[in-house]
């Protein structure tokens, strides 16, 4: 079969997109390497989001939650309830490898099929590849770029890089299950895209030396017992038992580069895309979600680019009945 549309990702965007795709009539069909919302799955157990439940809702389906600002496991309900109940067609745990343009339809390759398309979309986001820190050591077992549950690291002596909500969120819950926490922040301060009401809890913890922060800081070194920290204090050295390098992730540059989108040069790997179609440089080829922002993260989330499917079928279904007029 030849779709009119294929989806790359499976999240919360690539599943907008799938709904997107079925309301207009088109045959899609979306590629997941993982779960359902398998990055959201990959977030901290206990992980509650900064957007309100409606901010997170997609195609106008509502999103019950307890609390205003819902957790993980209820935004993993949700999507997942939203995939089954309109029977939409995601083959899980099936990674894109390649994608590439012949005449006027795609290839496209995967783990275990190739399939052909007239277009593409690609909403990967950006959780999968982490920044690394570029110190001796940080290859160590003892050091991790994700983190998942506090109950791990009690009793443990544990180093958290970074100030963002990832570092803060792990900070506050290793030090209240009994771990000995100190963080190491690049930053003069805790950084201000933290959660309002999470901001407080945790300068108050450094205040009171609950949790040990080292400002203006950096890891030199990760040693197995010790982290050796360049700080204005001069070198520190800190007996360690895990490291948690929470420095953030990035969109997999290299396979948007290999499908042929244009990036820009200045170090921030912006994407080339029409704002008003979301199509790329390439033909046929549309960006959606936070892989839009390059190396700016921040800029993408749920609540303002679930409009990206949109945008997108609106395009694609022009363009169908554009080729369709012409004979």
């Amino acid at each position: 079969m030849e779709y009119d549309v294929l989806i790359v990702g499976g999240g919360p965007i690539g599943i907008a997109c799938a709904l997107e795709a079925k309301k207009k009539g088109l045959r899609y069909v979306v590629l997941e390497k993982g779960c359902i919302a398998n990055s959201l799955y990959n977030y901290p157990l206990n992980m509650t989001f900064f957007s309100t439940s409606e901010k997170l809702e997609i195609d106008n389906i509502p999103f019950i939650s307890i609390k205003s600002k819902p957790q993980r496991a209820e935004a993993l309900e949700y999507y997942r309830r939203i995939v089954t109940s309109n029977s939409l067609d995601l083959r899980l745990f099936e990674a894109v490898t390649d994608i590439s343009k012949k005449e006027e339809a795609f290839v496209i390759t995967s783990s275990k099929e190739v399939y052909k398309a007239k277009q593409v979309v690609i909403a990967t986001g950006f959780y999968d590849i982490p920044n690394p820190m570029g110190v001796p050591g940080e290859e160590l077992n003892k050091v991790s770029h994700y983190y998942k549950d506090p109950h791990y690291y009690a009793g443990q002596r544990v180093v958290v890089v970074g100030a963002s909500n990832s570092s803060v969120d792990a900070a506050l819950e290793i030090y209240r299950k009994g771990g000995e926490v100190t963080m190491v922040v690049r930053q003069g301060e805790i950084g201000s895209r933290v959660k309002y009401w999470v901001k407080p809890d945790i300068e108050n913890r450094i205040a009171e030396g609950a949790i040990k922060a080292y400002f203006n800081s950096n890891i030199r070194e990760i040693k197995e017992e010790e982290v050796v920290v360049d700080s204005p204090e001069g070198t520190v050295v800190l007996p360690n038992d895990f490291v948690l390098a929470l420095t953030g992730y990035m969109p997999n540059f290299d396979f948007l580069r290999k499908a042929g989108v244009q990036l820009s040069d200045e170090g921030r790997f912006y994407p080339k895309y029409d704002a008003q179609t979301m199509e790329t440089n390439v033909d046929g080829l549309y960006l959606a979600g936070v892989v839009c922002g390059g190396m700016d993260t921040h800029l993408w989330f749920i609540e303002n680019s679930r409009i990206h499917a949109k945008l997108i079928m609106a395009d694609i279904v022009a363009k169908k009945s554009t080729k369709t007029a012409r004979y």
